[in-house]
């Protein structure tokens, strides 16, 4: 099964990479990811100052990650001087380095870091969502470098199409979406505060609890340009690798997958992705890429039909019916009358017995 895939004219060898984050956060992390089999390395976020992270800044649970981490706690003299050339001693992944935040920042950095870059990523969790200032952030890499530059978007951006198009029309090469989504309050009942060390105790969630807006920030940029994307935010297995193709992305990125459920599943996702292609009617990668199905508005009423012999009358779906339209006597009875179609039974039935509005 061929799992490579090509982003800006940058071939991977799998569409699996980290995130930037914690894991990519010098040389030794970076290394240690890579062993794992991914297509691409991407640094931390790195800026002209350390960030001073306030502490505790990361927690889980089982489908969210919550953090106050900034950028880089390590200067950009560091990454030049230690972090960067001895990565770059051992390994031949295209790298992506991650580099924020406002024009000024990037006028200083990008002529520094060029050299160890194949492609760019400009973070914008700080700065406005208005495509005035994404010219002006890609005007002041350009003035740099001829690498090819990514946007990684924030989910504050109300319109990523549209934010999709004023980079493609001011020179980006590519889009990443999205960013971990804020801010949230993490508030524990024990402590009867938030667990953050940030002073507000607010933090950013991620993980697959975003997964679904991601998946419509991927699909609306998929349909409004034609820069290639990088899909982040909720990818925890192959099948959600599959999921981002399927939507638009070229590639995708994962960080609190790993940070939930350990490091190896990167190693997992990647040695699962060719069977789970397969599964899914898939001979490569790139055949997944944008093969969602267009869909036209629907108003037709379906109506739920019940495969009594699979029932195990729990009794959920009339429990969640919001019109009423179920009753279970000896078995689950459908009310025709007063179904609306809206499917809500048939996605929360445990064991699949209902069918018919949704598929």
């Amino acid at each position: 099964m061929n799992l490579s895939t090509e982003v800006a004219g940058i071939h991977l060898k799998n569409p699996l990479m980290p995130a930037s984050g914690p894991l990519t956060g010098d040389h030794r992390k970076m290394r240690a990811i890579e062993m794992m089999g991914v297509g691409a390395m991407v640094t931390k976020t790195i800026s002209t100052v350390a960030a001073k992270v306030p502490r505790p800044c990361i927690i889980a649970e089982r489908d969210f990650v919550v953090n106050t981490e900034l950028w880089s706690e390590f200067s950009p003299d560091r990454w030049l001087e230690e972090f960067l050339p001895e990565y770059k001693k051992h390994s031949s992944l295209p790298l992506i380095i991650s580099l924020g935040y406002s024009p000024e920042d990037l006028r200083k950095l990008v002529p520094l870091f060029s050299e160890f870059a194949d492609c760019f990523e400009l973070s914008t969790h700080y700065v406005a969502d208005d495509p005035s200032l994404m010219k002006e952030l890609i005007s002041a890499v350009k003035e740099g470098t001829d690498k090819p530059v990514f946007l990684k978007l924030d989910p504050s951006v109300p319109d990523p199409a549209k934010m999709a198009g004023a980079v493609q029309e001011s020179g980006g090469d590519g889009i990443v979406a999205i960013n971990s989504l804020g801010p949230v309050y993490p508030f524990d009942r024990k402590a009867n505060r938030s667990l953050m060390g940030s002073g507000d105790g607010f933090g950013w969630i991620s993980g697959p609890v975003i997964k679904k807006l991601s998946l419509s920030s991927v699909r609306r940029i998929h349909e409004g340009c034609s820069l290639p994307i990088i899909g982040v935010g909720g990818v925890a297995s192959a099948d959600d690798v599959i999921d981002f193709l399927s939507c638009g992305a070229s590639a995708v990125q994962m960080l609190s997958g790993a940070l939930i459920n350990g490091k190896e599943l990167f190693k997992r996702i990647i040695d699962a992705l060719p069977s789970v292609l397969e599964k899914r009617g898939f001979e490569s990668a790139k055949d997944a890429i944008d093969s969602a199905e267009r869909q036209k508005e629907s108003f037709e009423v379906r109506n739920p039909v019940i495969d009594h012999e699979r029932c195990t009358r729990c009794g959920l779906c009339v429990e969640v019916c919001p019109y009423f339209a179920l009753r279970l006597d000896e078995k689950v009875e459908v009310d025709k009358a007063e179904c609306f179609g809206c499917g809500l039974c048939e996605s929360r039935c445990p064991v699949g017995a209902i069918g018919g509005v949704l598929t």
